[in-house]
């Protein structure tokens, strides 16, 4: 990050707009031409962006949305939040992502969306996804929660043509804005809904009237949020954009490292890649023999495996403690080795 960002961030701290503003939208303009598409919104919290799209969408408690119990937990807390319920669909053991299959069976007349996680960047099967979704007419929403930058069949996650895509730009994420995340709509008139969601349903053309003071005239129609991403973390996320480029082409020369490395191990096999898809390498993974093992070794050869997440249907509060066989598979063998940009292989 260049080292003029201290004057930027000053120019911010002291121009008394430090909420959503002029870097906001520049931010949102970086990140439109980079995944090439135009409804894009950042806000501030990736719990807000999937709460943003579940009242854009309208849905409400005890409607049904199936989900993939392999992700982050940020990913299915907000169903809760709002009182809907979670279907768990199972996954394809071999990759993680969700199975098409099982995702058939579990719809019902009560089913509103399907959210497709897409597990440490690594891309699921999109086209049969969005295909169900379009057979029963029903919104596919794109988790790339961990998959910014992920490509399949040479686009860019979030333009594919999938109804919604959801990033996080957290911490740990690339790229980092301290915190906040993203959204992309393909329909326009979604996106403009989700406009008035992020900013507490309000219309700030009309909110005040022409002496600045809040307008009896303009009506709250939609439930909010208090969503807007604020020009300071817009800015570090403007600066991390003008190196996102070089950031993901360090992480893919450090998968083909351990792609190499484990050609023909014995015990440890890399994670096979979806038809046509290139994952980000937020990290590297693997399915081992022995999870535990291999965990204790690498971090003793001075690299932090982990397993990264737990299966989310082990949870009380989600209502449904359904045990899936693809799941199970998957989450005793699956280790993500470190291969973000950060990583100098030896």
């Amino acid at each position: 990050m260049p080292k003029d960002i201290g004057n930027e961030i000053n120019e911010i701290l002291y121009s008394g707009q430090l909420g959503y503003g002029k870097y906001g939208k520049i931010f949102e303009n970086k990140l439109g031409k980079f995944l090439g598409c135009e409804n894009v919104l950042s806000v501030n919290t990736f719990n807000i962006a999937m709460l943003v799209v579940l009242s854009t969408l309208g849905l409400k408690a005890e409607d049904e949305v199936i989900a993939s119990p392999v992700s982050c937990l940020a990913s299915n807390q907000p169903f809760a939040i709002k009182g809907i319920k979670v279907v768990w669909a199972d996954i394809d053991p071999k990759f993680g992502g969700l199975c098409p299959d099982s995702v058939k069976s579990k719809i019902t007349k009560k089913t509103k969306a399907i959210f497709h996680n897409h597990f440490c960047g690594y891309l699921g099967n999109i086209t049969a996804i969005n295909a169900i979704g379009r057979e029963y007419g029903i919104p596919v929403v794109d988790d790339g929660i961990e998959a910014f930058g992920s490509k399949y069949k040479g686009n860019r996650l979030g333009n594919i043509g999938t109804d919604i895509t959801v990033f996080s730009f957290q911490t740990v994420r690339l790229p980092n804005t301290i915190d906040g995340g993203a959204i992309v709509f393909n329909n326009k008139e979604l996106y403009e809904k989700a406009l008035l969601v992020r900013d507490y349903g309000i219309d700030r053309g009309k909110f005040r009237n022409e002496n600045g003071e809040i307008s009896s005239s303009c009506d709250i129609k939609l439930e909010g949020y208090g969503g807007l991403m604020s020009d300071l973390n817009s800015c570090i996320g403007i600066r991390q954009m003008d190196d996102i480029e070089e950031l993901l082409q360090i992480q893919s020369k450090n998968s083909n490292y351990w792609k190499n490395k484990f050609y023909s191990h014995p015990e440890i096999q890399p994670l096979p890649e979806v038809d046509f898809c290139e994952p980000n390498f937020w990290v590297f993974g693997t399915l081992c023999e022995n999870k535990e093992k291999s965990i204790k070794e690498f971090r003793e050869n001075g690299f932090y495996a982990t397993g990264v997440h737990i299966n989310n249907n082990i949870y009380t509060v989600f209502k449904d403690k359904t045990k899936l066989k693809g799941v199970n598979e998957f989450m005793n063998r699956f280790v993500a080795i470190p291969s973000g940009w950060w990583v100098k292989n030896r």
